[in-house]
């Protein structure tokens, strides 16, 4: 009896410790993710400044 408590026991901390690192592996990839994310925004809002600041100045207009 000891020995299938025992046995019993064994398999599900060798379930938890693959359900943890289950969840790191997904955690880490959605922050991976995140972080990618952030930097599309980023480099797109640089790009968009970056045309904003590069365009010539439009003429002003002569008071006639």
């Amino acid at each position: 009896m000891d020995d299938r408590v025992e046995g019993k026991a064994k398999e599900i901390e060798g379930e938890t410790q693959q359900k943890w690192g289950e969840a790191k592996d997904e955690a880490k990839d959605l922050w991976e993710n995140a972080k990618d994310k952030a930097d599309d925004v980023k480099d797109q809002a640089e790009d968009i400044f970056d045309d904003a600041t590069d365009r010539e100045p439009e003429p002003e207009a002569t008071a006639r």
